[in-house]
């Protein structure tokens, strides 16, 4: 139950906020809107007030709003056509075609506005991560960056052929490039030596990642618990989400890369931690086993307590910026390697199903707060994959407007028949591609029940 309620609240957030914009802007033009629609298709519950209907649809395929005078979805929406019965002054196909902008592109930026607000809030409610300069505090045993030759107080200068990249980029370039060779250059001993490191190919919910194997020098910090799954050896154990790991197995902890390595050392052998709670020290004991991910873990997420510091609403504003400007570099990143077949389709794309196995996970690692990061990550996605110039999306609406308005220019115009013909293409589409993603996400999720059923592979535990 609870993996569909996130899954309808997250995403069911940001498509009212998406539609909620087109909404808004045409309320204040004076323009009537008929039906706010969450979903496509026929209609299953709602309400109406006014002149709009409020509905939920049978598609779950995003949503739309029906404005008076307006057919451009009378491929895709269920009900008869009332544009008749609307006065002039409000109807939207006699509108200017800047009015006509501004309704298509208030979606996109409403959607863009709130993964944008989220951070920036969290940054001055709470506070943003101190980045720590980029020197390896440790480098794990077998790991990527021990087989590259890295070193503890190596200064990384260079990553993947930029200067001065901080860890959050290094980290993320890696996770997108599982086994591929990057270029690297650190700073040893008042010289630059080049390196080349090959992240280790890892799995988490069927999804290929890399990962390096090596800590960032925070300083003093504490290592602690951040995450505990559920039914695991570690929440039967009493271990807690926010817990200090102050030693294990008689070892002090001084990075969560140790305690990794130690779990991956003593397989289904009894694991001794000291943990610090409310402070107060206490010792627990697990033994790994296997969990449904076919891997033998404790079944917890350790992590440095990176400092955090508040920020003004300049410097909160100048970093929710660069998150987001840092989710579509990846995400352009991950499509670039699709196209030059270093990354697979099915590693890069994901449907509804994904998007619900993320939204669960996030949701019961991060609480309100993870629930509100994936909201922010998922309403930038939607609001730059709607201006894309498809039929049926907003980009595809301000595209034809475009077009247009260059025929209007030789005194021709598009015919409605044709304006239909290409929505249902573009709908036609947009069904074909979610097909791909569903079909995918239900590959994953067959490939993770396989792979519980198989024996355990030789990956990192914890």
């Amino acid at each position: 139950m609870f993996f569909y309620l996130s899954f309808i609240v997250i995403l069911g957030a940001a498509v009212i906020i998406h539609e909620f914009g087109h909404f808004i802007v045409a309320k204040l033009l004076g323009i009537r809107v008929e039906t706010f629609s969450v979903g496509f298709g026929k209609r299953l519950f709602g309400r109406k007030w006014g002149t709009t209907d409020y509905r939920v649809s049978l598609i779950p395929l995003g949503g739309y709003v029906k404005l008076g005078g307006d057919d451009s979805n009378a491929g895709i929406e269920e009900g008869s056509d009332d544009s008749a019965n609307v006065p002039v002054k409000e109807r939207f196909d006699l509108r200017p075609r800047w009015q006509k902008f501004l309704v298509a592109v208030a979606g996109p930026i409403m959607n863009i506005l709130t993964a944008i607000a989220i951070p920036l809030a969290g940054a001055m409610a709470v506070g943003a991560p101190v980045m720590p300069p980029p020197v390896v505090k440790t480098v794990q045993q077998g790991a990527a960056g021990e087989a590259a030759g890295l070193r503890p107080g190596d200064r990384i200068v260079s990553f993947n052929g930029r200067d001065d990249s901080d860890w959050e980029r290094i980290s993320n370039d890696a996770l997108l490039s599982p086994e591929q060779p990057i270029p690297l250059v650190v700073e040893r001993d008042g010289e630059r030596v080049p390196l080349t490191i090959r992240p280790v190919k890892k799995l988490s919910e069927g999804e290929a990642y890399g990962e390096l194997g090596i800590v960032p020098d925070h300083g003093d910090v504490p290592v602690v618990i951040f995450s505990v799954e559920k039914d695991t050896p570690a929440s039967e154990a009493g271990i807690l989400p926010g817990d200090r790991v102050v030693s294990i197995g008689g070892e002090q902890v001084g990075s969560a890369a140790q305690i990794i390595q130690y779990i991956n050392e003593h397989p289904r052998q009894p694991i001794t931690m000291q943990i610090e709670r409310d402070g107060q020290t206490r010792e627990v004991t697990a033994t790994a086993r296997r969990l449904s991910d076919g891997r033998e873990r404790l079944g917890i997420g350790p992590g440095e307590a990176a400092p955090i510091r508040k920020l003004g609403l300049t410097d909160a504003l100048g970093y929710s910026v660069g998150q987001n400007i840092e989710i579509l570099r990846l995400t352009g990143m991950a499509l670039k390697q699709v196209f030059t077949g270093q990354r697979s389709m099915r590693d890069t794309f994901s449907g509804p199903v994904g998007i619900a196995v993320a939204s669960k996970r996030a949701v019961e690692e991060g609480g309100v707060e993870g629930g509100l990061k994936m909201l922010g990550f998922l309403s930038l996605n939607l609001g730059v994959f709607n201006l894309l110039p498809i039929p049926v999306l907003d980009g595809g609406m301000i595209f034809m407007l475009l077009i247009e308005g260059i025929l209007a220019i030789v005194g021709m115009k598009l015919s409605m028949g044709m304006r239909e013909r290409i929505q249902q293409v573009g709908f036609v589409f947009l069904l074909l591609l979610m097909s791909f993603v569903i079909i995918n996400d239900l590959a994953k999720v067959a490939s993770r029940w396989r792979g519980a059923e198989s024996p355990p592979a030789a990956t990192e535990q914890k």
